[in-house]
Order: structure tokens, then sequence, then C-alpha cells
């Protein structure tokens, strides 16, 4: 997956795919371009509630951390061992009603509401790479556009469009809101902006060995939150895309977008949405090698994430990664709703499949 921002940079030269009749001129207008203007997360103060009220208490314990199956992906390669304490985790995403208290009680503006800084997007991308035209340079976030007939799944942007004023609050663009969609997971959310949320409300970003073991649920070495059962087999088990991506969704599971939360059966731990509906953050910085730098027999224990990050597909993005899987994912595509599936972007990312829940 492409970090947010740098797809975003490549369909800025897209026109016919991201401009979506967006009025450009418009938008950028409400934007003062200043990004120092905003709070940062050193101005966000908690909010003073200590309750765990939402949250589920997981259980301290080992695990074997990485790949279940022959669909993982090298960087969920080798399975080793991992010891946790005890946490508290969300049951569920973070949805928009408890963003918008967030928002209400900071004024805190998100990063798909700013216009994006120059001097630190170039700094993601390969050296020499030329400015766009400053009219291009507007508030705006990644937003998923179905397609009509099959298209190659190597070329992100025949489904993504950099759409200006498309945000939390405005999920399609800026003809789009949230009205009645208070229980849904909040989406183009950054994992600045998450970062700045769990502060507010008194709690972290779950680590990814946190993460992956809380969505196993209790079960040992299975490939799915609910076990070993296919995701197409029985019953809908999540909210993902079935049928042929990114043209043609069936719709089994009812839903073509990102559904409300807890629409689906919890996992052993009453955990919802562990698979598919919204990508989530974690705190951990991504390398794709960290895994085999840790492995041990004797295992580790409360792993925070490497140090420093590295994709080798974008040697100039820093990138922390993101569990879970999305109503986007499927077979042919990414299989994301597999417990081991590791996902990366720039922390600056915003898009309409990206969400996160907060641990303590």
């Amino acid at each position: 997956m492409y970090s947010g921002l740098l797809l975003g940079f490549y369909c800025l030269f897209l026109f016919n795919s991201c401009n979506q009749g967006a009025k450009t001129d418009s938008i950028e207008n409400k934007s003062d371009g200043n990004t120092s203007v905003y709070k940062t997360l050193d101005q966000i103060t908690f909010n003073g509630d200590t309750s765990n009220t939402g949250m589920v208490s997981i259980p301290g314990g080992e695990f074997m951390m990485g790949a279940d199956n022959d669909q993982a992906d090298k960087d969920e390669y080798p399975k080793h061992k991992v010891i946790l304490d005890p946490f508290w985790i969300d049951q569920h995403e973070v949805t928009n009603d408890q963003f918008a208290r967030f928002i209400e009680s900071t004024g805190y503006v998100t990063t798909a509401e700013r216009k994006p800084d120059w001097e630190e997007l170039k700094k993601q991308l390969p050296p020499g790479t030329p400015k766009p035209d400053e009219s291009l340079l507007v508030a705006a976030s990644l937003v998923f556009t179905p397609q009509k007939q099959e298209v190659d799944l190597n070329d992100y942007s025949q489904w993504w469009a950099w759409v200006p004023g498309a945000s939390w609050k405005h999920p399609e663009g800026p003809d789009s809101n949230i009205d009645g969609k208070g229980n849904y997971p909040v989406i183009h959310v950054s994992w600045d902006d998450a970062m700045a949320y769990c502060k507010w409300a008194g709690k972290r970003l779950p680590t990814e060995a946190e993460w992956e073991y809380a969505s196993r649920g209790g079960l040992n070495n299975k490939i799915y939150p609910w076990g070993d059962e296919h995701i197409n087999k029985g019953k809908a088990k999540a909210n993902t895309w079935e049928g042929s991506f990114p043209y043609k969704n069936t719709a089994f599971d009812t839903f073509t977008g990102v559904a409300p939360v807890k629409s689906f059966s919890p996992n052993g731990y009453g955990l919802y949405d562990m698979a598919g509906n919204v990508w989530e953050w974690c705190q951990d910085k991504y390398r794709n090698d960290y895994y085999q730098s840790i492995n041990s027999v004797e295992g580790i224990k409360n792993p925070q994430g490497p140090v420093d990050s590295f994709d080798p597909d974008e040697p100039y993005t820093p990138k922390r990664v993101s569990r879970g899987g999305s109503f986007m994912c499927n077979e042919s595509y990414c299989s994301g709703y597999r417990v081991a599936r590791r996902m990366k972007s720039s922390p600056d990312s915003g898009m309409s499949n990206l969400g996160f829940r907060c641990a303590k």
C-alpha cells in the first residue's frame, strides 16, 4: 500500500481520476496553508476521564505472532514468540460521535483538513521530484472510487482519488456528511490525528503485538479472529469485499462501504471488527524486516516496534503500522482480515478505509 500523501501526490497529476468535479479554488480558499496555527500534540490535554468504559480487559500471556498460512507476505515472517502484560483495548473502533466530542473539546484540526506542507511532503519523495502547481496543494484526503470493470491490481491509483474537501466529517468529499452515522468508525484520520485523540482520552494506540494478540481472541495459530473457516464460507463474518475487487461487490455481508461498529459477531475476547470494516492504526513504526530482528527462542516481552522505519517499496517515507483489513479487502487483493496481515502508511495519511481504536 502506498502512503496516503504519496498516492495523493501521484493523483495530483491524474486530473480525470482525482478532480471528481470538486471546486478546487473554493476548497483552497478555506485553508490558510499555515500548519503552525493548528494545535500540536503537545497542546492537547487529557479530558480527565479515567474510566475503562467501552474497553475490554485482555489477559497477559504469550503467543506466536506472525504468518499463519501461505497467503502471508514476507514481512509476516518469521512466526515468533511474544509475551505480553495485561492491557485494555477498545471494544470497537473509535466512532464519529466519539471523535466529534474530541474535536468539540479541543478545536483540533485533522491532517486531511490542512493544506499539505510541500517542504514536509517532498522529504517523502525521491530527490528532484517536481512540486505540483500550488492550486493543487489543497486540503484533501484519499477516497475509494469503485470501478466499473477489471483493472490492474498493481495500480492503486485506479481506485483511489485525491479529493479536495474530503475529511472525517465529509468522507466522500465536500458535499457529503456523516449525518446519521454517529456509530460508524471515524475515517480519514492520520496516525497523528489518532495520537491526538488518544492523548485527550487518556489512552494510547495499541502496539502491533497487542493488536494481533487481541485480534486472535484467545485462539492459537488461527488464520482469522473466528478461527480457520474461510472468509467466504458460512455466514458473513466481517465487512469485506465479496466478489471481484474493485468493480463488483456482491454485498453478501449487506455492506458495500464502511459499516456501523458491532455489525458482526465479536471474537473470543468480545472485540468487534478485528477483521474488516476499516484498517486500524497501531503505535509501531514499520520495518519490513522487524520480525527477523526480534525472533528468538525465549521470545520478546512487550515489543514496542523498531526504533526506525524502512519500507523498501518507498524508502524515503517513514511509516506506521495499521492492522485488521477493511471493507475493501478481498482474497484477490490483500486478505487484510487475516490476524497476521500487516499494512503500513505514512503517519500523515488519511483514507476512507482507515481508522483506529485505543488501548491503555
